[in-house]
């Protein structure tokens, strides 16, 4: 399977690339982007979606800052037209092809505005497809890319404008199904308890990037998972693949949000280890994952737009819309041959129902 230019356009239809079609009511296509310092607390994000058989568009825009999380919300009928990257005051422009992309926000009734340019580091990583199934059912079935990158431009809230010149982050293209919308409303039989665990954890340094996720059973057995290093400039044949990789998480008291973690890598040259230290976690619901009224695709008329403000400090991470994160993290990376690499990155995670390693048994017990 080959990665074309085309594929950094939401027209996709199957969860292959846009070579073949079909029709499926959860079939979506989005992009994601994070952006975050080298130093301090600064950061922003944005997603944008398409549903082609709910006819329906939505994206979100948001900036921390001082701690407090402001969420711009657009949802629109999508009006049967895939090449309109807009939503209302949100809009994506794709420059180059797998290489710069543009995100603006013109939303002066909201107290936000932004013009941010994205340029790639490196070629485009295509992560295993993920396809999973409860019973006979298909609960996911989709193709992603994922690119880290820098970022030139700025951010205005509240007539306050800050430069995100120098930032690096991570986006990422997919496409397939997921469930979006309003509910299937026939339960699976006999019912089966939710269970999904997932972690990803790009990272930038100051000659390439790191990836790792994984999607994990009850039983903490791995069904998609990948490490990759891209240096700065490489192409797809030049990416090192780990052959083996795990992740060792020390959960804060009372949630299931980490308070650490230690990445362990195994490849040709020895063994090597990244620790992540979170510094805060940013709320996925900003960006509609588990939002209880922004979920993707979800109908809300015509043109939807409203803006939300969450104190970060404030979230009830034992809330289930609150379980979604990402936590930006200073990492440390060592090498077998000890070398010491410094970096950032972001460790995202979403852990409900059983997963044996980390001791959870029910689907909402928290740690100890």
């Amino acid at each position: 399977m080959t990665l074309t230019r085309g594929d950094d356009y939401p027209l996709h239809q199957t969860p292959e690339p846009i070579a073949f079609t079909q029709g499926e009511r959860n079939f979506y296509d989005r992009y994601f982007f994070n952006g975050y310092g080298l130093e301090g607390d600064g950061f922003f994000s944005l997603a944008f979606g398409v549903y082609p058989q709910l006819n329906i568009a939505d994206a979100s825009f948001c900036v921390v800052r001082g701690g407090v999380q402001t969420a711009l919300h657009a949802s629109r009928w999508l009006g049967l037209e895939r090449m309109d990257l807009s939503v209302g005051p949100i809009r994506i422009e794709v420059v180059e092809p797998l290489q710069r992309l543009r995100l603006i926000v013109d939303a002066p009734e909201q107290g936000l505005k932004a013009e941010i340019t994205f340029d790639a580091r490196h070629f485009p990583i295509e992560e295993p497809r993920f396809t999973r199934r409860i019973g006979a059912r298909v609960f996911m079935d989709y193709t992603r890319l994922t690119q880290n990158g820098r970022y030139a431009g700025w951010i205005e809230l509240d007539g306050k404008r800050e430069s995100v010149d120098g930032f690096v982050g991570t986006r990422d293209r997919s496409w397939g199904v997921r469930p979006v919308g309003a509910r299937d409303s026939q339960d699976n039989v006999p019912p089966v308890l939710p269970q999904f665990f997932w972690l990803w954890s790009p990272c930038n340094f100051g000659d390439g990037s790191l990836f790792f996720h994984t999607n994990d059973d009850a039983a903490g057995e791995p069904w998609n998972r990948r490490a990759v290093w891209a240096a700065d400039g490489s192409g797809a044949a030049e990416q090192s693949h780990f052959d083996a990789a795990d992740c060792r998480i020390a959960w804060r008291s009372g949630t299931r949000h980490a308070a650490s973690a230690v990445l362990t890598l195994r490849g040709k040259g020895g063994e090597s280890t990244v620790e992540f230290t979170p510094r805060y976690n940013f709320q996925m619901l900003g960006l509609g994952y588990t939002h209880p009224k922004w979920g993707h695709g979800v109908a809300h008329g015509p043109l939807e737009i409203e803006r939300e403000d969450l104190t970060l400090a404030e979230a009830d991470p034992r809330l289930p819309h609150h379980l979604h994160v990402q936590a930006l993290s200073d990492v440390v990376w060592r090498g077998a041959d000890g070398r010491e690499r410094r970096g950032r990155g972001v460790l995202e995670q979403l852990a409900i129902g059983p997963h044996a390693p980390s001791g959870f048994t029910q689907i909402l017990d928290m740690a100890p």
